[in-house]
Parts: structure tokens; sequence; C-alpha cells
């Protein structure tokens, strides 16, 4: 039997896969075929081509594909494809009515536990019960509104290391005048989308909703569960698979209400993600050493590379302060969460003590949510911070109640600071000290305007004015006779001028 061989278009493919993977190489293919190319053609293009036209022609339309100036539209596409690929591997199940109907009693239950714990209203919105493809589609937007900065930093990179000068020159007569530059820019910027879509689409499988990062991944104020994340986590646990689904809808229901009717709270967290995403710096040593020996005409080495941990970053102390303000906030919306959470429940939860606790161990074993912000922002979001966060804003509401508690989210500039983070017994000792300077310097200009300070008896006394005289002539100040350069009286009536001493007569001495 003669053993089929395969196809340009199989050839093709290949080549295809071996550059972008198999989830991206049949969006490459649909493009290929959409902008009129024929696959057969290209029957050799995959090895090393036996024909310098036909891979001419063949990396002419691959530059069309690479430079297509869409915005990062098409890149963002195939992380889409990536992520939900991602998130079936080891199987999606369709959310059933049973689940669905018993998400929204549980989100609706605990919106009434939550009264009873904090003054801040339900968020409104969607009752949400997803699958976790639907979790992929409804935040990938904003995984690539934070990772997009990051995408353009490595692209950037990556294009310098690589230039036309550098390759051997039979590599540079088979790319037939591709612009290396901007192909190697093209495929980072893919490279690193998809690797934020693997990521997002690996989180898809671990979440229970739409918060567990502590970012405002929904666009929309909802309140969201992935069903079949919750029944995995609950089967592990010895608490009853009810009282999992009713503390971890609190947990969502708390983060929505925080991120809906604390108004700057969003761009707060968004912002300084993407603060610190353009000011990162690529470690451009790293990545050359990385890139050194790479063909870019062999597709297979050139996208090991490009997933390999080339794109180490390096912090400058900007990154650094950026660093720190985003963990502060991230620990203080999941310290007030936590806290709240276990006021909300404590009274209809029998297990939510143990319950509480395993999140807590999860958070510092490397949740996925550590995972993710550090593979793709350097972020880790140190346990501890949030712990000091959940004992700060547990004092203020024992010692202050809850109304004081919450309105410390009325402004970013009113918050708890890491130094609080710090030492957070001391907190309110130290509100309590700043609120009394503050006052006593309001009282001191109060009383300034209102010309109680006596100035007006203080000036008479002593701005060296003049005063009446015995015969209701003025009379000099104090210090006018003496320094001012004024004339003095001699015993005849005559007076001295320029301040110098008079003579018997009147005259000058």
């Amino acid at each position: 039997m003669t053993e089929q061989t395969p196809s340009g278009r199989d050839e093709w493919r290949r080549m295809l896969e071996q550059m972008l993977g198999p989830e991206a190489a049949e969006e490459a293919m649909r493009a290929l075929e959409a902008s009129g190319v024929d696959p057969e053609q290209f029957a050799s293009v995959a090895g090393m081509p036996q024909n310098p036209q036909q891979m001419a022609a063949a990396m002419s339309q691959m530059r069309q594909i690479l430079s297509a100036d869409d915005g990062g539209a098409s890149d963002w596409r195939i992380a889409h494809d990536v992520a939900r690929q991602a998130a079936h591997t080891g199987g999606d199940p369709s959310v059933s009515a049973a689940d669905a109907a018993k998400a929204r009693s549980v989100l609706s239950v605990a919106d009434l536990w939550l009264d009873a714990a904090t003054d801040l209203p339900p968020s409104g919105g969607q009752q949400i019960a997803a699958s976790r493809a639907e979790w992929v589609e409804r935040t990938l937007p904003t995984w690539r509104a934070v990772a997009e900065p990051i995408a353009t930093s490595v692209a950037d990179a990556l294009a310098t290391m690589m230039s036309v000068e550098e390759l051997p020159e039979e590599a540079t007569a088979m790319l037939g005048g591709v612009d290396i530059g901007a192909m190697m820019r093209r495929l980072g910027a893919l490279s690193f989308a998809m690797q934020v879509g693997q990521a997002a689409g690996t989180l898809a499988r671990e979440v229970f909703g739409g918060t567990d990062t502590g970012l405002p991944l929904l666009p929309e104020p909802s309140l969201l569960l992935v069903p079949a994340n919750l029944h995995e986590f609950a089967a592990d646990l010895d608490a009853p698979e009810d009282e999992v689904w009713h503390f971890l809808a609190v947990r969502e229901a708390a983060h929505a209400r925080l991120f809906a009717h604390v108004p700057w709270l969003r761009g707060h967290l968004l912002g300084a993600v993407e603060q610190y995403a353009r000011g990162i710096e690529i470690d451009l040593a790293h990545l050359e050493e990385s890139v050194r020996s790479i063909d870019p005409t062999d597709m297979d080495q050139l996208r090991s590379a490009l997933s390999g941990g080339i794109f180490s970053t390096q912090h400058t102390p900007s990154q650094e302060q950026a660093l720190s303000r985003l963990e502060t906030a991230l620990a203080l919306v999941e310290g007030w969460v936590e806290e709240v959470t276990a006021n909300a429940v404590a009274p209809h939860l029998p297990h939510h003590v143990p319950l509480r606790e395993m999140l807590r161990r999860r958070r510092a074993a490397g949740g996925p949510a550590e995972d993710t912000f550090h593979t793709l922002v350097g972020l880790e979001l140190r346990p501890r911070r949030a712990r000091d966060a959940a004992s700060l804003w547990a004092l203020v509401a024992r010692e202050q109640g809850q109304d004081v508690r919450d309105a410390l989210w009325s402004h970013p500039d009113v918050i708890p600071t890491a130094a609080d983070l710090d030492e957070p017994a001391g907190f309110l000792d130290r509100r309590a000290f700043a609120a009394q300077v503050d006052q006593d310097v309001d009282a001191a200009l109060a009383a300034l305007l209102d010309g109680e300070l006596g100035y007006e008896a203080g000036a008479a006394e002593n701005d060296g004015g003049t005063g009446a005289g015995p015969d209701g002539g003025p009379a000099a100040g104090p210090d006018r006779a003496e320094n001012d350069g004024g004339t003095q009286a001699g015993p005849d009536g005559t007076t001295g001028d320029g301040g110098s001493g008079d003579g018997a007569d009147g005259g000058r001495d």
C-alpha cells in the first residue's frame, strides 16, 4: 500500500503549528485562505525549501499576516481561542438548570446576610452561573487591558534583538526581504497574548467567581459563580457542600458591593496595574542571550524561544513603588472582604472558621490569582498583607463601628497605608493624633480670621506705631527715637537730624 503524501495544505498547517501551536494554527489558516492564498502551492515550505521562489512567496504572504495593522485584534482572537481551549482542558460541563438555580439562591441569601455586616448596599446587576468558557468570555477583555502594555514592551524588545544584518546569508536570502524586526515584534506580541490566554484559561478551571484575583474583572456590576469549580472544591472538604456554596457566594457578593459602591476603586486598581505595566523594562541582556542562536526560518526554534522565559523583567525603583501601592490596595480589598464575610456568615454557617482558614492557606500556598499575577506582571500578593489588613478592618469595626470602617473607603486619601498594615494595632491611635493636629490647626486659623488672637492689641503695643503724647501729639514708639534715624529736640527747641546726638545748643556734636 502506497503511503499518502501530505497535501500542501497539511504542510503549511504543520509549519504554522510549529510556529504558533495547534491552538492558533487554524486561525492562521483561515486568515491565509481568506486573503486568497492557496496553501497547495506551498507543498515544500514547512521544511528547507527546494524552490527559493516558492519560499519567497510564502514569506510574502506571512509578512502580510504578521504586519497586519489591526491594533492587536488578531492576536487577541487567537489568545481567546487559546484561553477557551485551556478552560476546556479536563472538561467544562455546561451549567445545569439545578446549578443555575442554586447559584441564584445562594447569591440572594448572601446579600441578605451582608446587609447586617456592612453599610455598603447590594451591587445590583445580574446573578450569573457561568461555565469555565463563559468565565473566559466575560473576563478576557480586562485581562487584555491589563497585559497589553507589557505585550508591547516585550514585542519592541524582541524586535531590537533581531535584525537582518545578524542573520546568516542563506537565511536572509530565504526570507525574501521580510522585515525581521517587524516580524519579531508581531510574533512577540502574539506570543505574549497567547500566554495571557493560556493563563486566563487555566485560571478559569480554578476560580470560584469573578473576583478571586481581587481585581474587578467583570465590566459591569454583577454576581458570578462557576458551579463546576465549586463542586470540585467542596468535594475535597469536610464541610457540607451547601455551606461551601454559601460561604463563597458571600465573598463574591462582598467584593461586588465594594467595587460597585466605591467609585474610585476600580480605576485605582486597574490604573495601578497599567502604570506598572507601561513602565516595565525588559532584561535585554537576558533576552539577547535567549535569541542569540535562533534561526527565524526554523519556526519550531522561534516558538520555543518566544515561550521559554525570555520575558524576564527587572524592576526600577518607580516600579517597586507601584507594586507596593498595588499590593497594599489588593490586600485592603481582600482583608475587608475576609472580615466582612466572617461577620456575615458567623450566625449561619457552623464551619465558617475552617472555611476561612482553608482559603487563607490556599492563598498562602500560591493560589491561581497569585500565580497569574506573578506570570503576567511580576506581582505577588503577600498573604501577610491580607491578614494584616483583615486585622486592621476588624479593629476599626470593633472600636468604632462598621460604619466608620466602611467610611474609610470614601476616598483613596483616607484608606489605610502600607505603614498602617505594618502595625495595624496602632492605626486608630495614629489617626486620632493626626485628627487632633488637624483640629488644632483649623482652630488656630479660625481664631486668626475672627480676630480672636488679640492681634490689634499686640499691634498697638509692639508694631512701632505712634500713640498720643501728654499734649495730644504723637508719642514715639519705644524704639523710634533711638533707632529710626529720626530727629531729637535739643534744650532750646532746635532739632538734630540723622539720628545724631545733639549738643547743648541743639547743634551737632
